[in-house]
C-alpha cells in the first residue's frame, strides 16, 4: 500500500481532476469518500456516512437555506427589482456613470433581499445591460458591473453562504451575518468609486443621460421615491433587523422573508400558480445540489481527516517561514486558486475545515477570518473557467455581447474585490464592529 501522504496527495488529485472534468462535486465527493473509505476506515465508512447525512437533515441553521433561495425566487418574479433599479435609474441617471450606479445599489439592496447570486445577476442583466448598451455604455463595464453587484448576494447578508458556513464551524449565523454587513458595503462603495473615476478618465466609457430626459426633482418625484423603496426596505428590516437585533434566529427570519416575499409578488398582482410552481422547482434544484455537496463533503473530510490529511496540512502550513500573516495570506491565496477550479460551496466544505485548526493556532478571532474566507470566495463567481456570474450573464445578455467581452468587464472588479478583502484584513474593525456593536462586548 503506498503512503499515507501520497494517499493523500493521490485523494485530491482525483478530486481535483473529476471536478475540472464536469462530475458533479457532490458525487465525486461521496464516490472518492466511499472508496479511500473502504481502503483506509473499512465497512464502518458506510455507518460514518449515514450519521454525516443524518447530522446534516437535522440541522435547524440550514433549514433557512431553501427558505432563503425560495425568497429570491419569488422576488425574481415580482416587480420588486425592476422598481428599484428604474427609481435609482431616476435618481442617478443624470451623472456620468449613473446607470452603472443605479446597478450597483439596485444589486446592493437586492442583495439584502434574497442571498443567493441567480436572481440578481440574472433579472439584473435583463434590466440594467440592454439600457446601459443603449445609452452607448462600453459592454465590458456593463457586463462587469453586473457580475460583481449581483455577486454581493453572496456575501451581504441573508447570504445562504453564511448560513452554511455557521454549523460548519460552529459559529452564530447572527454573528456572520453582523459581520459581513460592512464587508459588503465597502465593495459596493469601491465598485463605485471605480466607475466614477474610469467614468471621468474615459467620458465614452459611461456616458451620462441628457437632463431634459430625467424628471423633474420635485416633491412629487422623491415622494414617488420614497413609496417605490419602501416594500424593499421593509423586507429588509424584516429578515436582518430581527436576526441583528436578536428577535429572530436565521431560520425564522428566512421564514419571514419568504412569507413577505410572496406577499408583495401577490401586491404587484404577479403572483399566479406557475411562479409559485417555478419558484418552488427552482428552489428543490438549488438546495439538492447544495445539500449534496454538504452531506459528500463531510463523508470526504471524514475519511481525509481519518487519512491524516488535516494535520499534513495543518503542518505544512505552519512550517511556513515569514510569521503568522503570511501564512494568513498563503490561505487566502489558494481559497482564491482554487476558486478558479472548484466551486465555493466545495471550497467552503473542503479547504475551509482543514484552515480551521490553522487560524485557531494562529490566534485569529474565527469571526473575522470567516468573513475573510468569505469575501474571497465571492471572487470565485468571476474568475473563470467555474465563474458562475458570468454563466448567468451571458446566457441573459443581449447576443451583441460576447464573452470576451464579460472576461474584460470583470478584471477591474476582481482586483477590487481583492483591495476589499486587503481593507477588512488591515482594518479588522470593518468586520467586527457591528457584532461588538448589536451582540454584545464579547465581540
Amino acid at each position: 500500500m503506498i503512503s499515507d501522504a501520497a494517499a493523500v496527495y493521490l485523494l485530491m488529485f482525483l478530486l481535483l481532476a473529476l471536478v475540472i472534468g464536469g462530475a458533479h462535486l457532490g458525487f465525486v465527493l461521496m464516490l472518492l469518500a466511499i472508496v479511500f473509505g473502504l481502503i483506509y476506515v473499512g465497512p464502518a465508512i458506510f455507518s460514518m456516512a449515514m450519521l454525516s447525512f443524518f447530522g446534516t437533515m437535522e440541522s435547524e441553521e440550514l433549514i433557512a437555506v431553501p427558505l432563503f433561495v425560495f425568497m429570491g425566487c419569488i422576488l425574481e418574479k415580482s416587480e420588486v427589482a425592476e422598481n428599484v433599479f428604474q427609481t435609482i435609474y431616476e435618481v442617478f441617471g443624470a451623472v456620468r456613470g449613473g446607470l452603472a450606479y443605479a446597478t450597483i445599489v439596485t444589486c446592493t439592496i437586492f442583495a439584502a433581499c434574497t442571498g443567493v447570486i441567480a436572481a440578481t445577476v440574472v433579472t439584473m442583466t435583463l434590466l440594467a445591460v440592454p439600457a446601459m448598451l443603449k445609452r452607448r455604455y462600453s459592454k465590458s463595464l456593463s457586463t462587469g458591473v453586473v457580475c460583481a453587484g449581483g455577486s454581493l448576494g453572496i456575501l451581504i447578508p441573508p447570504s445562504v453562504m453564511l448560513v452554511m458556513y455557521g454549523p460548519m464551524a460552529n459559529l452564530s449565523v447572527a454573528k456572520l451575518f453582523a459581520g459581513a454587513f460592512f464587508p459588503g458595503l465597502v465593495l459596493s462603495a469601491l465598485y463605485i468609486v471605480y466607475i466614477a473615476v474610469a467614468s471621468l478618465v474615459v467620458p465614452t466609457l459611461a456616458p451620462a443621460i441628457p437632463k431634459e430626459e430625467m424628471p423633474p426633482r420635485d416633491s412629487r418625484f422623491w415622494l414617488m421615491v420614497s413609496w417605490k423603496m419602501l416594500p424593499t426596505v421593509l423586507l429588509i428590516v424584516a429578515v436582518l433587523g430581527s436576526i441583528i437585533a436578536g428577535v429572530a434566529s436565521p431560520t425564522e427570519a428566512s421564514g419571514l422573508g419568504a412569507f413577505m416575499a410572496l406577499i408583495l409578488t401577490a401586491c404587484y398582482r404577479k403572483m399566479n400558480y406557475d411562479v409559485l410552481k417555478g419558484a418552488a422547482y427552482t428552489t428543490l434544484g438549488v438546495t439538492s445540489m447544495v445539500f449534496f455537496i454538504i452531506i459528500g463533503a463531510n463523508i470526504f473530510n471524514v475519511v481525509f481527516l481519518y487519512m491524516g490529511g488535516g494535520e499534513m496540512i495543518k503542518a505544512m502550513l505552519l512550517g511556513l517561514p515569514f510569521g503568522r500573516w503570511f501564512i494568513l495570506g498563503v490561505m487566502m491565496f489558494v481559497l482564491f486558486i482554487g476558486g478558479f477550479f472548484i466551486s465555493w460551496q466545495g471550497l467552503l466544505y473542503i479547504v475551509v475545515p482543514t484552515f480551521l485548526p490553522v487560524a485557531t493556532v494562529l490566534q485569529f478571532d474565527q469571526l473575522w477570518f470567516a468573513i475573510l474566507v468569505c469575501v474571497n470566495l465571492q471572487m470565485s463567481f468571476l474568475t473563470p473557467p467555474f465563474a458562475y456570474a458570468i454563466f448567468f450573464v451571458k446566457g441573459s445578455a443581449p447576443p451583441e455581447v460576447t464573452t470576451k467581452d464579460i472576461y474584460w468587464g470583470v478584471v477591474p472588479f476582481v482586483l477590487l474585490q481583492m483591495a476589499g478583502l486587503t481593507l477588512c484584513i488591515i482594518y479588522p474593525e470593518i468586520i467586527m464592529w457591528l457584532p461588538r456593536v448589536t451582540l454584545g462586548a464579547g465581540y
